[in-house]
């Protein structure tokens, strides 16, 4: 598809996501409002305005009372204490703006790659959709240090506070971006259509699953070795750092670590087992993408393979999380509710980040040897041969044509 019509959707869906986290950081004045308790519950109210504040430009009463704290100067005379409320309005328009900076690209190579014809949409959507949960991440990252500096103690563990900051926000972004992803979608089709053919790719079976394997690979490393707590624990107090990059610990958890699991010891081992095993559906998930992402793919490239893959990680952590919920409502039932059972919904989305785009270049990798290996040993067989999935063009390196 060409860039000028996979554009289209891209800002359409970048557009829509920031305002929808715009709007619902603009009604968290609606929990404050008389009978808003009663209706949703004191639990519930105070779990959405957790989940609302960091897409709100009311400043919450952590910046207010900084700003007045901070507003008295050593000689007791009173400091314009406007400039902290301003650095927070500085931080929410810089994390708007970043939302539609990263969702755009990452968008425009999906769309590009993977236009939502010829049986692709159901991708097209998941993948999209985990984008834009990356989107909003990345934004509240990159937006953090300005908040910090609001509160009037940007120099005290400033990593620590990073880390804090950078993962709030996450649950309501999740639904946000599925809505996005739809509309981006919806328009995705309406701008396919003229494009001409969109065929998929010519995928060796066996270079296709070794790739899926190394890449499922890279993304055990995170869950299953850096997420043991022994080991992370380790990670968390093997650098100390010093001044503003003091206690990087926490920072370098979020980073690179997709998950947190011990031994079986003081809890039965049948429930045990169960969160292993939803642990697990992290790496089918991941797997089984990457199987499929090559035959899907219009044309194979690292870097539509990386950001594939980092969309694989973040969907297969939704999934997960989605089977924890489901163990945790099968022992304890609904007493704690829904919004506080859904509380660690989109969780470890920068680590998926991380290794999500190491498991795709090291896949597109393993591909393009392994592919390059079976089109050399089957040069003089039939093109309809066993070893060879889906029609459309190879996988050997072309010159970048204009589609």
């Amino acid at each position: 598809m060409e860039h000028r019509r996979a554009a289209i959707p891209a800002l359409v869906g970048g557009l829509l996501l920031t305002a929808l986290l715009w709007w619902a950081g603009a009604s968290t004045q609606a929990l404050y409002l008389p009978g808003t308790v009663d209706v949703l519950g004191g639990r519930a109210a105070g779990e959405l305005e957790y989940w609302l504040t960091p897409w709100s430009y009311d400043p919450p009463a952590s910046v207010r009372i900084g700003a007045e704290t901070f507003g008295v100067g050593e000689d007791g005379a009173t400091v314009d204490n406007s400039r902290y409320l301003s650095l927070y309005t500085t931080a929410m328009q810089i994390r708007f703006v970043a939302v539609l900076l990263f969702f755009v690209p990452g968008a425009l190579l999906l769309v590009r790659r993977l236009p939502p014809v010829n049986g692709r949409v159901p991708a097209t959507l998941l993948a999209v959709w985990a984008w834009g949960v990356v989107a909003g991440t990345l934004a509240v990252a990159v937006s953090a240090p300005w908040l910090i500096a609001a509160n009037g103690r940007g120099s005290y563990r400033f990593l620590p506070q990073l880390a804090g900051m950078a993962s709030g926000g996450r649950q309501i972004l999740v639904f946000a971006a599925l809505l996005a992803a739809v509309v981006a979608v919806l328009a995705a089709r309406v701008t396919a259509k003229g494009a001409g053919p969109l065929p998929q790719a010519v995928v060796p079976v066996q270079a296709a699953r070794l790739a899926a394997t190394t890449g499922t690979a890279v993304i055990a490393v995170s869950l299953v070795v850096l997420s043991y707590q022994p080991v992370a624990a380790t990670l968390q107090t093997a650098f100390t750092g010093s001044g503003l990059f003091a206690e990087p610990g926490d920072l370098l958890r979020q980073w690179l670590l997709l998950g947190s699991w011990a031994g079986p010891a003081g809890t039965p081992v049948g429930d045990w087992f169960l969160r292993r095993v939803a642990d697990a559906l992290v790496l089918a998930a991941v797997w089984w993408a990457l199987r499929r992402l090559p035959v899907l793919l219009t044309r194979t490239t690292v870097p539509a393979m990386a950001l594939g893959a980092v969309c694989a990680t973040v969907l297969g952590l939704l999934v997960s999380q989605l089977a924890q919920m489901a163990l945790t409502v099968s022992d304890a039932g609904m007493r704690w509710g829904l919004v506080y059972l859904s509380s660690g919904i989109g969780g470890g989305v920068p680590a998926a980040l991380t290794f999500g785009l190491v498991a795709g270049v090291a896949a597109a990798m393993t591909l393009r040897v392994a592919g390059g290996r079976a089109g050399a040993a089957a040069s003089g067989a039939d093109a309809t041969g066993a070893g060879l999935t889906g029609p459309g063009p190879d996988l050997r390196p072309q010159a970048s044509p204009k589609d």
